[in-house]
């Protein structure tokens, strides 16, 4: 059975070429802002495991501070040799499990315009839609790339459009030094 515990630094050191794989370079946090913003709460690297083998199975990054009580998922992914045998769903329920008592839980797409992929999006919107995620109407970029912001109601709303920018400001400068931060995010008109 899948199990959630919360990973250490050394479990972030051994995991993050697992993110490199995963996630285009112009997205990712560098491991200092992470294990930083990790000592400080502000995110929590979670670690899937089998109970039985106590094998990693796949991981996430949640920013869980917010003045808004939303938690944002920013990095999900399941191992390669584990997937497409039903372990992200499972993940995706012990996510929705830990922060039930959360106001929502938000989740980041990126599109890289370099990507030819198309289908690759299409099946990570079906997969976060199968969890009651619907699509924000807000324009920004993440790492030069659009950012796709979905959320997840749990005690609060999906209607988050009027916030987002604050929530994602919240979210980011918790963890990024300001010119991090300018690099990183950035708000359409």
């Amino acid at each position: 059975m899948l199990k959630l515990r919360e990973g250490t630094g050394s479990d972030l050191a051994r995991f993050y070429s697992a993110l490199q794989m995963d996630f285009d370079e112009r997205e990712l946090f560098s491991p200092a802002s992470i294990r930083k913003a990790m000592r400080s709460g502000a995110q929590e690297f979670l670690i899937f495991y089998d109970d039985q083998t106590s094998i990693t199975e796949g991981y996430a990054l949640c920013c869980t501070k917010s003045v808004y009580g939303y938690v944002l998922l920013k990095y999900f992914g399941i191992l390669p040799w584990y997937r497409d045998h039903g372990v992200g769903v499972e993940a995706m329920r012990l996510l929705h499990k830990r922060y039930a008592d959360r106001q929502g839980i938000l989740a980041e797409l990126t599109v890289f315009e370099d990507s030819e992929d198309g289908e690759y999006l299409r099946k990570l919107k079906r997969f976060f839609a199968r969890f009651g995620y619907t699509e924000v109407p807000f324009s920004y970029r993440i790492g030069g790339a659009k950012g796709i912001l979905t959320a997840k109601p749990l005690r609060g709303t999906a209607e988050i459009a009027p916030i987002a920018r604050r929530l994602l400001l919240d979210f980011y400068s918790r963890c990024l030094r300001p010119a991090q931060l300018e690099k990183m995010l950035a708000f359409d008109p």
